[in-house]
């Protein structure tokens, strides 16, 4: 060490004394300062010299440091790192703020310290999508959460895939996915039948705003996707072959779902295979919708498809043994489902069909 300024670094290194160690972080908080910077060639033996004497100071001492590289202007870039793969109390301010770091560090931080760590970085100005697709996958839902809060976070379509499969079954994310801006629609779309009905309106009135362009560039990006496999009731083929020869006798039409569903559950799964024949969409859909009285999912599938509201109001009774009484209250749920929206959204569900 050739000057005085990067003595006092070795000296803070050997100091017992609380006064004299803020003395001499005083000193070096110097360094730091924008109003007497460290010339180009001394940035760099500064950061090598503070890199490789940081193990010998305290936590306390590595703590007020690191806040102070975390604030600077010099590219501190060695010591950044190696401070930022520190405890958590020292690597918090770099992680959260230091543009020092490479994303060949922060993957390394990712990869290897606490899930306190990825949730500093997930806090970053900039993050790139190698990184954020690091803390989804290691990551837990937390640190997720606060990936998708970050606005500024770059998200590829590939993580957003996978946050968006951890939320089918992680209530927590589901929220914060469906309010991020810039979720693929055909995963938004995925996801309505797992969520509650508040996000589910969310759901809708995003496809009501969403830009044309937008939306066939989901389309296209759905076909591609592989249809779910559903197990087959016993019963399938028999039912099957009966809503076949209603179809050639032309009498597969929306009211015959009244009929059907009324026989009771000997032709539940006839009146399956008929609603997805007249919605256009899987049958898994329909299984899904029906099994679980998912009046809301009924709703968008009727309204979308132009069946009439005293259709939907009885699938809707017969569906739950509800009373009638509630009619009013079914048809009201029917008519607040924009029908362009639910146009669109079913839209999905019919590409994976034909597909």
């Amino acid at each position: 060490m050739t000057t005085p300024r990067f003595a006092m670094l070795a000296d803070l290194a050997k100091e017992t004394t609380s006064e004299g160690r803020r003395e001499l972080l005083r000193k070096v908080t110097e360094a730091f300062d924008p109003a007497a910077p460290l010339a180009g060639d001394e940035v760099a033996q500064f950061d090598d010299v503070l890199a490789s004497v940081a193990a010998d100071y305290s936590k306390q001492v590595r703590s007020q440091i690191a806040r102070l590289i975390a604030s600077s202007l010099a590219p501190f870039s060695r010591s950044a790192q190696r401070f930022a793969m520190d405890d958590i109390e020292v690597a918090r301010p770099l992680l959260e703020h230091s543009e020092a770091l490479s994303d060949e560090t922060l993957l390394a931080v990712v990869g290897q310290k606490s899930q306190d760590h990825m949730m500093a970085v997930t806090r970053r100005q900039r993050i790139s999508e190698a990184v954020s697709q690091a803390l989804v996958e290691r990551g837990d839902d937390a640190v997720v959460t606060s990936l998708l809060t970050n606005q500024k976070a770059e998200i590829g379509s590939e993580t957003y895939g996978l946050v968006a499969k951890r939320a089918e079954t992680s209530p927590v994310l589901q929220a914060p996915l469906v309010r991020r801006a810039g979720v693929p629609m055909e995963l938004l779309n995925g996801l309505y039948m797992k969520v509650e009905s508040d996000l589910r309106r969310e759901i809708i009135g995003k496809f009501e705003s969403v830009p044309p362009e937008e939306l066939e560039a989901a389309f296209q990006r759905s076909r591609a996707r592989v249809s779910n496999v559903y197990k087959q009731p016993d019963d399938f083929e028999t039912a099957r072959r009966r809503i076949d020869d209603l179809q050639r006798k032309r009498g597969l039409i929306p009211p015959v779902l009244v009929t059907l569903m009324r026989e009771g559950l000997s032709s539940r799964t006839a009146f399956k295979i008929a609603f997805a024949r007249l919605t256009d969409v899987e049958y898994d859909v329909i299984e899904r919708a029906v099994e679980s009285q998912d009046l809301d999912t009924v709703a968008l599938l009727c309204r979308g498809s132009q069946f009439d509201r005293a259709l939907y109001v009885s699938l809707a009774v017969a569906l739950g043994d509800r009373a009638m009484d509630r009619a009013q209250e079914f048809g009201k749920l029917y008519e607040s489902v924009p029908v362009q929206a639910a146009q669109r959204a079913i839209r999905f569900w019919k590409i994976r069909a034909a597909a």
